[in-house]
């Protein structure tokens, strides 16, 4: 889900009403576990040392005995071995180090708890790869690229550390993940609570799946952020689709809209399609990292850069030409603002290292998230979810049809109440807040909910600038943290 090498997979899974559309959700699912910071400091966070385990290929089986090196990073300059914690990232569809280089809070809150900080890499990105460069070879290399195995390799690390960590074996370990890592964090917590007190799962949709949330509530969402970022913003875009498809049928409609969004290459009656997906995922971008100060990683952006956006964006109801050249400006905050841009590439939304390309395999296996839009309730060209047409789809490519319902047979659907001690963090200005747990379902079930807040806002490092909301945020999610820690310790040292 949260991250991914960015450019996103482009299988459709929208069924469009009328056309058939590359679906930006899907595109948006690669940005699902985005770690976005307007500073950070390099010396603290690359001060960890790398490590390999073996791991099985496969824990649920007894005929295959292959291993392969899993790779995780290790800080110990806060930790304390009489009273402190294991911190244990769950590590999301990417390179390990930069999710260690970007996970601000963990980093900022290990003083304070005096803690050791392990992040584990998932199976099947960056350097853990089970059958080295043959492992994305076909649909057969990469039949153990699953949750279930990837939370085995979690266990099995920590029990490995237990044993092999002067200081490990009496500590307590609290899983931490963001977006799709802080789903895993979630499920580790329940399938593994022997291992974790507790896990604190930021901006974890464990609910965007089948029959659990209602398939239009993430573009709502994203709708809703526009909305806010200005009057007529969300109109002027919803109108711009009509305004395109009239002018893409004129004479001199196609070369004009290449010039008008200086497009890297000349549009062709097949690319108005995507012309318009890949403007739908740069406003799903936007809302993901619509933070409240600049920002420099999937592009240069200023702060709340929705808003920055929406001033171009101010009336729908102008001429079809000079509504997508307004559309173009607003396109510009997001593509240009460091002026460095010569051309639009519409392939691309954004820039990045992660692994999108087998994250499209997890997303047409386990991770089905339903998206579909309406137009009415959204700023967007209506098109409905397909499910046909999405298993076809991952059959054209991988070889492999989805089980949409295998998650919530694993890991349970909403009634997750026998379970405890999750933290569910969101921000109402993320649009996969809507597949989130934004009330307490118990005590020891809580939500955390950032007002104006982005993806995972409560992962990034601490400024200056941040505001009281996100401050009081990061501070119940550490008190719950040091409960975990304390009543662990209270136990641990009760027992003869």
């Amino acid at each position: 889900m949260g991250g991914l090498a960015f450019r996103l997979l482009l299988l459709p899974f929208l069924a469009p009403v009328a056309t058939t559309a590359v679906n930006p959700a899907l595109r948006a699912l690669a940005s699902l576990n985005l770690q976005i910071f307007p500073t950070f400091q390099p010396e603290e966070a690359n001060n960890y040392s790398i490590y390999y385990f073996d791991q099985k290929i496969d824990h649920f089986g007894f005929y295959n005995t292959k291993t392969f090196k899993q790779r995780y990073l290790i800080s110990d300059k806060y930790w304390k071995t009489y009273d402190g914690v294991i911190l244990f990232y769950t590590g999301n569809e990417g390179d390990i180090t930069w999710f260690s280089n970007h996970t601000g809070f963990m980093w900022d809150v290990a003083e304070k708890l005096k803690a050791l900080l392990v992040f584990a890499e998932h199976r099947y990105y960056g350097e853990s790869l089970p059958f080295g460069d043959d492992s994305f070879k076909d649909s057969k290399h990469l039949n153990f690229l699953t949750s279930e195995q990837a939370l085995a390799d979690f266990a099995e690390l920590i029990r490995h550390l237990k044993r092999t960590v002067p200081g490990a074996d009496g500590q307590p370990v609290i899983a931490i993940g963001g977006s799709y890592g802080g789903v895993l964090a979630a499920w580790f917590r329940m399938k593994y609570p022997h291992l974790v007190v507790g896990a604190l799962a930021a901006s974890a949709p464990i609910w965007q799946f089948e029959e659990l949330t209602p398939c239009g509530v993430f573009m709502k969402i994203v709708t809703e952020d526009f909305k806010k970022g200005g009057t007529k913003c969300s109109e002027s875009i919803l109108r711009s689709w009509g305004a395109i498809n009239r002018l893409s049928n004129t004479g001199s409609g196609l070369p004009w809209l290449t010039r008008a969004f200086h497009l890297c290459s000349n549009l062709n009656s097949e690319d108005i399609q995507r012309l318009k997906d890949w403007l739908s995922e740069t406003w799903v971008n936007l809302a993901m990292v619509n933070y409240p100060y600049p920002a420099n990683f999937l592009k240069p952006l200023p702060s709340w850069p929705v808003k920055e956006v929406c001033q171009y964006l101010t009336n729908p109801y102008m001429s079809d030409s000079l509504l997508v050249q307004n559309i173009y400006q607003a396109l510009n905050v997001y593509y240009n603002y460091s002026g460095q841009t010569r051309c639009n590439n519409i392939s691309e939304t954004t820039i990045g290292n992660l692994g999108s390309r087998v994250w499209g395999y997890q997303t047409c296996t386990e991770i089905i998230l339903p998206f579909c839009t309406n137009g009415v309730d959204d700023m967007f060209e209506a098109r409905s979810w397909d499910l046909d047409k999405y298993s076809d789809d991952c059959y054209k490519q991988w070889g492999v049809r989805p089980r949409p319902s295998w998650v919530t047979t694993l890991y349970g659907g909403k009634d997750i109440r026998s379970h405890s001690n999750i933290i569910f963090s969101n921000g109402d200005l993320d649009p996969w807040s809507g597949g989130g747990v934004t009330e307490d379902l118990s005590d020891t079930l809580v939500a955390v909910n950032i007002p104006d807040g982005a993806h995972h806002l409560d992962l990034r490092p601490s400024t200056e600038t941040d505001p009281p909301s996100l401050q009081l945020a990061r501070s119940v999610e550490l008190r719950h943290m040091k409960q975990w820690v304390s009543d662990f310790y209270g136990n641990y040292r009760k027992q003869p």
